[in-house]
Order: structure tokens, then C-alpha cells, then sequence
């Protein structure tokens, strides 16, 4: 038996299967947490927040238009109850500051060896602007478009935000192997 897209399960969902519902919550709770805890860089808060993520897409379950990927419209919510968050605590947190706390599933996409902790070092030197567009792009895969409404950006932005993001992660990796060499 196949695997039903998110799509076909949101469909459902919206004819009322609550199976479809929890399946939708397994797929992507665990990649919506890790993204919001760039933000508020708690895991206990960032738990709280997606679960607001579902709860938000449970109430307002007519509010998912299906132009995007349902995964973008997660990331979307996300953004937003993570923003509000922050901004409801007055804390603000300096976007420069952010860093990726848990970079498991990018070193065992790039490298299995020594370099993937020197690659997250180099990560973490990124604006966040640069580290949200490679998270993104090449750990969730998502496409410029989806991105770019995730961000809030054009296509072609997304698309030199991402160059521009692996330009200077290239710059900084380069820099650091040549401190390492010498």
C-alpha cells in the first residue's frame, strides 16, 4: 500500500479523519520543533509552539489552500508562533546570534567524519538569515518558491539569499580548513 501524500491526508482531515489529522502531526513534528528552536532556543518552548502549530492548523483547518506544500504551510505558522513568542516576551534575541543547536541531520547529509563539526562551526557564523535558507533548501528540501513564502522573499531572492548563503559558508569553511593546515 502506498503512503499518502500530505495532501490526500489534509484532504481527509478536513472530511474528519483524526487518523489523518495524527498522521499529518507525526511526519512533520519533529522537523517543525527543531525549526522553532533556532528561534527561541529552548526545546521545551519550541515543543509548546508546535504543538500551537497544530492546534492552530486544527482550528483554522479551512485556512491550508493546498497552493503551497503543506510542509511550507507548517514552516509558515511555525515562523510566525516562534516571532510571536519572542516578541511577546520581550525578549528579544539578536537574529545574528541564532545558531543551529543540533546539526545531526546535517552532518550526516555532508560529511560522516572530523569536518562536520568544523562545517558546524562554519554554519553557525552565518547570519541566521543565511542558516534559515541552508536549513531549509538542503535539510528539508523545500523548493525556492516554498521557501521564499516561508521567508517572505521572491523566488529570485530565495534564490540569491541560498548563493549567496553557500558562497559565503564555502568562504568560511575554506578559511577555517586553511587555520586548521597551517
Amino acid at each position: 500500500m502506498e503512503e499518502k501524500t500530505d495532501k490526500q491526508l489534509y484532504k481527509e482531515f478536513l472530511f474528519g479523519s483524526k487518523e489523518s489529522f495524527e498522521e499529518i502531526v507525526i511526519r512533520h513534528k519533529d522537523s517543525i520543533i527543531y525549526f522553532i528552536q533556532k528561534y527561541v532556543k529552548s526545546i521545551d518552548i519550541a515543543e509548546d509552539l508546535a504543538q500551537d502549530v497544530f492546534v492552530y492548523m486544527l482550528i483554522n483547518k479551512r485556512s491550508y489552500k493546498f497552493e503551497y506544500s503543506l510542509k511550507t504551510y507548517l514552516y509558515t505558522i511555525a515562523k510566525s508562533k516562534a516571532l510571536n513568542y519572542i516578541k511577546r516576551e520581550k525578549r528579544i534575541v539578536a537574529l545574528d546570534e541564532m545558531q543551529f543547536d543540533d546539526l545531526q541531520e546535517l552532518e550526516e547529509k555532508v560529511f560522516k567524519n572530523e569536518i562536520a563539526e568544523n562545517l558546524k562551526n562554519s554554519i553557525k557564523k552565518l547570519k541566521i538569515e543565511y542558516q534559515n535558507a541552508i536549513y531549509l533548501a538542503d535539510i528539508e528540501g523545500l523548493s525556492y518558491k516554498e521557501i521564499g513564502h516561508i521567508l517572505k522573499k521572491t523566488e529570485s531572492g530565495v534564490k540569491v539569499l541560498i548563493h549567496r548563503a553557500r558562497k559565503t559558508l564555502e568562504k568560511i569553511v575554506k578559511e577555517e580548513a586553511y587555520k586548521y593546515e597551517n
